[in-house]
């Protein structure tokens, strides 16, 4: 039961990394501020999840899986919040997404 939970955690902790490395590469991929955003959103998020389930698994003690647990609730109201604050700020500011034909980034030149 021990070997179970154990390749269990490792599958979890490998696929949040996964998802991190994903999000970083989109991170510097993508070509505009919404993109990348939600690039970082999603994959923060997916991340969050797959890693503390896999730490969860792996603790010794109730109190530390709990922490863990309360944890990862926390994130999973903040993460796609602060993603909408920043995407909502963005286009208070009028930070325009990019189109095909437009060059590089949104920022402009």
């Amino acid at each position: 039961m021990a070997l179970l939970l154990d390749l269990l955690s490792w599958a979890l902790l490998l696929i949040g990394s996964a998802f991190l490395l994903i999000g970083g590469i989109g991170l510097l991929r993508f070509p505009d501020f919404y993109s990348r955003l939600q690039a970082a959103g999603i994959t923060d998020t997916v991340c969050s999840i797959t890693i503390l389930l896999g730490l969860t698994l792996q603790a010794d003690a109730l109190p530390t899986a709990v922490k863990l647990l309360f944890t990862l609730g926390f994130l999973l109201f903040t993460a796609p919040l602060a993603s909408l604050a920043l995407a909502k700020a963005a286009r208070h500011s009028r930070v325009d997404p990019w189109r095909p034909g437009d060059g590089g980034g949104s920022s402009p030149p």
